[in-house]
């Protein structure tokens, strides 16, 4: 039967869409019925183009594709494909890839090649190698230690493969590469190839399959190169990428837990090239918790402690250990001479001693006077020799029966000197005036004890610097004078960082610390004061530990340039919660979490809340202790 086209709709009939029907007449009503599924249908079709998917939330917004390199909206790529192995390859050889701060993606194809196949072309290749040896012998040609090396390697293969040892794959190993520019493209392909070529790895960039290269390190498990390398499963685990950094030691302390794979991190300082310690973080994310639970470890070992304490911290943990806390104001009985001399050590000699002790208190000159002519300079230079040869201190004295002068002294040796008056005038405040009672004075502090604390919480942010430079010098010439394992902890170091006279001596201290077998922590919340001193950065470069915890988002870039953060490394100081961060030792960091027992966080804590519960459980307990006495 013939069906005129204006016969014939598509109406769903039974449940199968789509399905041709005759109609003779079609009345009024199904007319609007018709029409009206017909709007809804184009109404649905131009809903769903305007909705919003999860690939459209992803995709690009233009792709650009050139024979060498992908141009993915404003980022450029490349891909690298690597076609050849060394002999031997050591584990681990693919870190500096994957620790490298840039963005990569890597994407490694495992494919099993079955044990009878690979026995099958290795006994022939035997068998042609063996004949090829046995011909050059029946010649009289040199041996070849190419075909012997060989031979004795693929035997090794076969005897592994037999007994199970080993397993046999293709191994597809591909990078992909992203930069601002083709420029960046080009200089971060040079650098990856290097690293490469630096374990005799050989890569090739991708030629006419730039997307190709792209699709094969999308998460998706499509291999559109097919590039493969020979190789039995060693070399292959030793190309395995998730590698996490293991800081445990045999000896030393437990700085905290890995928070990569919850192992212990435990080391000593004094392994390393030199036992320096910085320490940044912002006021509450736990540096002072982490410090002072370094150094009730180290109290353990036998290491002495010297502590500046410019907040009263460590009060508490001073009283515990029955260490000696040395408090230092214009009103404390506790003085320090800032003229004290060193005893020498060894060969050296005398004269050097007292030089060396001229240039650093001419750094406390500085400070205490505000900057100085060169003419002035000079004054001061000989004003400090004279001072010491007026208590008979020269190249030919003993120092150990030699008493040393006091800030008077100086003065009244300026005072005689010409063009020295007005250098006593300015320098009166210190030696008669309201500040009298901090530098005039002899040494009457003890430090033979284990732990020594040195609080200037109760001095004015005006004399803190020169205090703290003023007890920073008195250590160095306590160190120099009997060689022993120390370990001195500066707290809020940026103080002496905003000065350039301290911040060079802190430098000089720092570097040459090793020799006297001290190790030098610096401690700040100021990163921007400390790192953007000159000698900030100088002394971030000669400490091999160091200690990163929360950071605030305005100093996070220059902590992030000056300690080669990727990242998610910046991410995470950014958002670490209280004792967290990260841990650098040497070569070698990783995250930590820093953690204490119950004892120790009652010694160590400073949070206020804590700190009052403790006392009124202390006083509770004096009371009780005093009611059964009455008892």
């Amino acid at each position: 039967m013939a069906i005129k086209p204006s016969d014939l709709f598509k109406k769903q009939n039974q449940g199968m869409p789509g399905i041709v029907l005759p109609s003779k007449e079609i009345s009024a009503q199904e007319k609007k019925e018709l029409e009206a599924e017909k709007i809804i249908l184009e109404e649905e079709r131009i809903y769903r183009e305007g909705v919003v998917s999860v690939k459209d939330l992803i995709s690009p917004a233009a792709l650009a594709v050139t024979p060498t390199f992908l141009k993915l909206g404003d980022k450029f790529l490349r891909t690298l494909f690597v076609i050849s192995y060394p002999r031997y390859i050591a584990v681990g050889w693919f870190a500096p890839i994957i620790n490298l701060s840039v963005t990569l993606d890597i994407s490694m194809f495992f494919y099993p090649v079955k044990a009878n196949i690979i026995l099958k072309q290795l006994r022939n290749k035997v068998g042609a190698l063996e004949a090829q040896i046995l011909s050059d012998r029946e010649k009289g040609a040199p041996r070849d230690p190419i075909r012997e090396t060989a031979l004795r390697d693929i035997e090794k293969l076969r005897d592994d493969l037999t007994q199970g040892v080993e397993h046999f794959f293709q191994f597809g190993l591909y990078v992909t590469l992203y930069a601002n520019s083709k420029e960046e493209l080009d200089n971060l392909t040079g650098d990856i190839e290097s690293l490469f070529g630096s374990r005799l790895v050989f890569s090739k960039k991708v030629l006419y399959q730039a997307e190709q290269g792209f699709n094969s390190t999308l998460p998706l498990g499509n291999d559109e190169l097919m590039i493969g390398f020979n190789m039995n499963s060693s070399p292959v685990a030793s190309s395995f990428p998730f590698i996490s950094s293991e800081l445990t030691s045999d000896e030393g302390i437990l700085y905290g837990i890995n928070r990569h794979n919850n192992s212990l991190i435990l080391f000593d300082r004094f392994s390393l090239q030199n036992a320096n310690t910085v320490v940044f973080a912002t006021s509450g994310a736990g540096k002072s918790y982490a410090i002072k639970l370094e150094v009730l470890r180290t109290l353990m070992f036998g290491t002495d402690v010297l502590v500046i304490d410019p907040e009263r911290e460590y009060k508490h943990l001073c009283d515990a250990v029955g260490g000696t806390y040395i408090n230092i104001s214009l009103s404390s009985e506790s003085k320090i001479n800032p003229f004290d001399l060193p005893r020498p050590m060894g060969e050296q000699k005398t004269a050097d001693i007292i030089r060396g002790s001229v240039i650093t208190i001419k750094g406390l000159i500085r400070l205490m006077l505000g900057k100085l002519t060169h003419q002035e300079d000079s004054i001061i230079d000989r004003a400090l020799l004279e001072t010491y040869a007026k208590k008979d201190i020269t190249s030919d004295s003993d120092l150990t029966k030699a008493e040393a002068p006091i800030m008077q002294d100086f003065q009244d040796v300026l005072e005689g000197m010409e063009g020295g008056a007005d250098l006593s005038l300015r320098l009166k405040k210190y030696t008669q005036g309201t500040f009298a009672g901090l530098f005039n004075s002899p040494t009457n502090v003890d430090t033979k004890n284990q732990l020594v604390v040195f609080s200037v919480r109760d001095l004015e942010d005006e004399l803190r610097p020169m205090a703290i430079y003023m007890i920073v010098n008195y250590i160095w010439n306590v160190v120099r004078s009997e060689l022993k394992r120390r370990i001195l902890i500066i707290d809020e170091a940026w103080w002496l960082m905003q000065n350039e006279d301290s911040a060079k001596f802190i430098y000089a201290l720092v570097k040459r610390c090793r020799k006297y077998y001290l190790g030098v922590t610096n401690i700040t919340q100021d990163v921007n004061d400390f790192l953007l001193s000159p000698y900030g950065q100088a002394i971030v470069n000669n400490s091999a530990l160091q200690l990163l915890m929360r950071q605030s988002p305005a100093a996070i870039d220059l902590v992030q340039k000056t300690f080669l953060l990727t990242e998610g490394e910046k991410y995470l100081l950014l958002e670490c919660g209280v004792g967290e961060g990260i841990f650098f030792a040497g070569d070698k960091h990783a995250a930590i979490k820093v953690v204490a027992s119950y004892t120790e966080d009652q010694l160590i804590t400073s949070d206020p809340r804590q700190i009052l519960e403790i006392e009124e459980a202390k006083r509770e307990f004096d009371r009780s202790m005093a009611a059964r006495k009455e008892e």
